[in-house]
């Protein structure tokens, strides 16, 4: 296998010292076996191989398997050191998992070795053995050697810190005895403060944050901290090198002013003898070396100097050159330290740069956590979600995020298995820059398997890309475009899958451009921190989604469709649904005989299915009690006793362990409206009352009484009438369009009669004006909102004859009808008019009581009625053979469309339908 070839490959010193003896006791280990154990850098390259019989050296030697030879899984395919790189994780590997022929007969085991600060990859740590000795235990040991290089690696780390603060400590005391500037020993930080030297913790938590951010910048040495109190402290960065070499840094703090403390500036003399305004000390670099005898133990250097040094301190030590402005004790101390004086210092951080810009990026990544949990998911909705993951990892974590989920997560549905070549959608995008060369939201978006998408969808597993440019099955997804995404700057990437309850929904990208710092593993460890935080929420705002979807399906579904067939009004309608869930409001537009049409408006406490489902119920039961052609008082009678039989639990319709919610409040308004007497009949149940607009833009709100909401009982229901000009609009709503948290309710009312304030506007027009005008941007409730522009039936639509109860005027009536058939043209319907008639006027005059009155009606179909004083309910039977008597309903029943009785404050209408021609 022909593979790359590095002569002379090395670790540093510090990963040696930390690997060779664990290195030598593994390989100890397997002295009895053929086994051998090869150590590679961070690019997959071999730097050492121990161990192993000579005929696994042969043949490792046949494949190139030595010490400088690339064993990266893209040049070398599947094997212990290069996929345990590529999956940044402990592998096993035997026979044929591997993908090349010549690398079956081995097995192998290989686990990366991370500096335990950093989380770096440093090198990767394999055991191999022909296929025939190999054994999954091999992972195991494998990963506890790495975990014990790691720890030696820890330890290393701790060690050069305590060398560090020995030689700073050494550094200060020998200052102290040579004349330097004053420096107390090492204290607690608990032991300095205003009242009897004590600080808070929050201070504490300050000074510390603070310190930790200028360890890890090299480039500042100085930083000054307000504290609580009025005091101030000033934060000295030194360079420290310890007697072995240890190279790092100590952070100094200095206490300025308070209660018990006088503030004293540090200043310098200027020639009127004046001092000048304080000036912050200077850190300065501590260099510590081994003694000599031609070389002082270690050496103070500071800048030059701003005035005269102190006489005492210039001739304190010859070893010792010290310069610049000092700390200016309190009279009495005579600068000797002690008394507390009014610069109170001591160490409060040692460490290396490295381990401080770790802390300080940890505390960020914690942040940057904290307010993803706060600011992700402040929604149910899919989109907004994703949206908001990308506004909180930009520009902080990265300088470019897309979201990308399939169809199904955004209807709500159960997601499919995702694949690879899984179709998906970019949802959101976040850039701290326009005009990127990637796909934009709402393109559709099919990743190639090449892609780090692909395998994370096919995996369930991150995928880290740290230098985008040797990433060539990124680029294969699209090389002209993602050719120029490089050209802009986009280099590094991070690509996690959305998982949540252990199903994926999508995949997260993070790019950087901006930042010059590839993605590290604990950038991956953060990304998929955040990705799963995100994915809960997306998940759950799916949920969301569908039982939303499903409720708000069923609702409309329960709700007309369409305007009916009725000529009395001219209606327009609206139904929104609440932003918290569907509700239970609902309206109708009910035809009903005699041309007359009724009108209503209902809403049901609370959101949801059940709100839905009981909606449908109530909807069902009006229709039902409306073709029984009830008063609309009546009407809400049965409504309330229904509603009151509905609302306790029943055993049958629950399932166990789950409480019946029952219906906890109803309310409907209920409007009957006659074209012909123009006359319109209304009755509430705790609704809000309806207003009228005139034909001159008058608006009035309808005295009406309202009862108790429904399924209360125990009280009655009144109801109103109206005589209505041709043209007024009556309007009917639920109480979602005029109140909520916000708004009183006569606020809304009011504001509402404004809007209505307009003559001739189309019932359409009206439905917009009060919707843009009333209609919060987020409403807390559904709203149903219907508007009814009266029209009246002119006298040459309408024929009536009052009729004595004698049979003689049977004829009469047959020829009356005939001939206003004729003037209406309609002479095709005279023989069934003119016999459906006569049968009516006869039963009429054989079986009820009181004056008699015929009306025909010319609507959307011939109308034929006969009222009379009885309100003994006609019934239609079936008349035997031998029976003289009895047929005539049949007849009727059997020549008209359809046809019914109502009641009525005199007594009862009998009417059919004839359909036009």
């Amino acid at each position: 296998m022909l593979l790359p070839y590095t002569p002379g490959l090395e670790l540093d010193d510090r990963l040696m010292r930390a690997i060779e003896p664990v290195l030598k006791d593994l390989t100890a280990s397997f002295s009895n076996m053929s086994m051998t154990v090869a150590l590679c850098d961070a690019q997959a390259r071999m730097v050492q191989r121990h161990g192993g019989g000579r005929q696994l050296l042969q043949r490792l030697d046949e494949i190139n398997f030595a010490p400088g030879f690339d064993a990266s899984e893209r040049v070398a395919g599947t094997n212990g050191v290069g996929t345990a790189l590529a999956g940044r994780g402990p592998i096993y590997l035997a026979g044929r998992e591997h993908f090349s022929d010549c690398l079956q007969p081995f097995s192998c085991a290989g686990a990366p070795i991370r500096d335990p600060l950093s989380g770096r990859i440093e090198a990767v740590l394999d055991l191999t053995c022909l296929r025939g000795d190999g054994d999954p235990a091999m992972l195991r040991l494998v990963r506890e050697a790495a975990r014990d290089i790691e720890t030696r690696l820890l330890e290393q780390a701790t060690e050069r810190e305590r060398a560090l603060l020995a030689a700073y400590r050494r550094a200060c005391r020998d200052t102290d005895g040579s004349g330097g500037r004053p420096r107390h020993a090492p204290r607690a930080l608990s032991s300095s403060g205003p009242e009897n030297g004590r600080l808070g913790r929050i201070d504490l938590a300050v000074l510390r944050e603070k310190a930790e951010e200028l360890l890890a910048a090299p480039q500042r040495t100085l930083d000054t901290v307000a504290l609580s109190g009025g005091r101030e402290a000033t934060l000295l960065r030194h360079a420290v090198t310890g007697a072995a070499g240890e190279t790092g840094a100590v952070v100094e703090v200095r206490l300025l002013g308070g209660p018990s403390l006088r503030h004293v500036g540090l200043t310098a003399p200027t020639e009127s003898g004046r001092p000048t305004a304080p000036t912050a000390p200077t850190a300065t670099p501590l260099t510590v070396v081994p003694a000599t005898p031609t070389s002082v133990p270690w050496r103070h250097v500071l800048p030059p100097a701003v005035g005269p040094p102190p006489p005492s301190a210039a001739a304190a030590s010859p070893a010792l050159a010290v310069a610049g402005p000092q700390p200016r004790p309190r009279a009495g101390t005579e600068g000797n330290g002690s008394d507390s004086g009014s610069v109170d210092g001591w160490v409060l951080l040692v460490g290396e740069p490295g381990v401080g810009r770790l802390a300080v990026l940890a505390r960020k990544r914690l942040e940057l956590l904290h307010d993803a949990s706060v600011c992700i998911g402040t929604t149910l909705h899919v989109t907004r979600t994703a949206e908001e993951l990308a506004e909180v990892t930009v520009p902080r974590f990265a300088d470019l995020v897309v979201v990308d989920l399939p169809d199904s997560v955004l209807l709500g549905d159960e997601p499919e298995p995702l694949g690879g070549q899984t179709p998906l959608r970019r949802v959101a995008l976040g850039t701290v820059r326009e005009e990127l060369p990637v796909y934009g939201v709402g393109d559709p978006v099919q990743y190639v398997p090449s892609t780090p998408q692909a395998r994370c969808l096919e995996t369930g597993q991150p995928v880290l890309e740290p230098v985008l440019a040797d990433a060539e099955g990124w680029i294969a997804q699209e090389p002209a475009r993602f050719g120029r995404a490089l050209t802009v700057g986009i280099h590094s990437l991070i690509t996690v899958p959305l998982r949540a309850r252990g199903t994926i929904l999508g995949v997260a990208s993070f790019y950087r451009s901006e930042k010059p710092a590839p993605f590290e593993d604990d950038d991956l460890s953060l990304a998929q921190e955040l990705a799963a935080r995100a994915a809960i929420c997306i998940d759950n705002a799916r949920r969301y989604t569908r039982e939303h979807n499903t409720a708000l399906a069923l609702q409309r579904s329960l709700l007309p469709r369409g305007r009916p067939e009725q000529n009395a009004v001219e209606a327009a309608y609206r139904y929104l649904p609440a932003q918290a869930g569907v509700g239970g409001d609902w309206f109708d537009i009910i035809p009903l005989s005699g041309a007359r049409v009724a009108l209503v408006v209902g809403d049901v406490v609370g959101h949801g299915l059940h709100a839905a489902a009981t909606m449908g119920r109530l909807r069902t039961a009006v229709h039902n009690f409306s073709a029984l052609e009830l008063q609309p008082d009546e009407l809400l009678t049965q409504l309330d006793d229904l509603v009151g039989g509905l609302d306790p639990a029943e055993p049958w319709s629950v399932e166990p362990g789950y409480p019946d919610p029952g219906i906890v409040g109803a309310t409907c308004l209920y409007a009957v409206y006659d074209p012909v007497s123009r006359r319109c009949t209304l009755a509430r149940a705790g609704h809000p009352q309806p207003a009228v607009v005139g034909p001159d833009g008058s608006v009035e709100f309808v005295d009406l009484p309202s009862g108790p909401p429904l399924g209360l009982g125990g009280m009655p229901f009144e109801t109103a009438e109206l005589e209505l000009a041709e043209g007024s609009q009556l309007v009917l709503y639920t109480d979602g369009l005029v109140e909520d948290r916000c708004r009183d309710i006569d606020a809304g009312l009011h504001k509402l009669r404004a809007v209505l304030a307009s003559a001739d506007r189309e019932p359409e027009d009206t439905c917009e004006a009060v919707l843009d005008a009333l209609l919060p941007a987020r409403p807390a409730d559904d709203v149903a909102l219907l508007v009814a522009r009266t029209r009246v039936m002119g006298s040459d639509q309408v024929a009536q004859w009052d009729l004595p109860s004698d049979p003689a005027v049977v004829s009469r009536s047959r020829a009356a009808v005939t001939a206003q058939l004729t003037a209406w043209g309609l002479d095709e319907l005279a023989f069934a008019t003119e016999l459906v008639a006569s049968e009516l006027v006869t039963n009429a005059i054989r079986h009820a009581v009181g004056p008699l009155r015929l009306r025909l009606l010319r609507d959307r179909a011939l109308i034929c009625e006969v009222s009379d004083g009885s309100s003994t309910l006609p019934r239609l039977r079936r008349a035997r053979s031998e029976d003289e008597g009895g047929r005539g309903l049949f007849l009727v029943a059997q020549l008209t469309e359809r046809w019914g009785t109502r009641y009525t404050g005199e007594g009862k209408t009998i009417w059919t339908e004839l359909p036009l021609p």
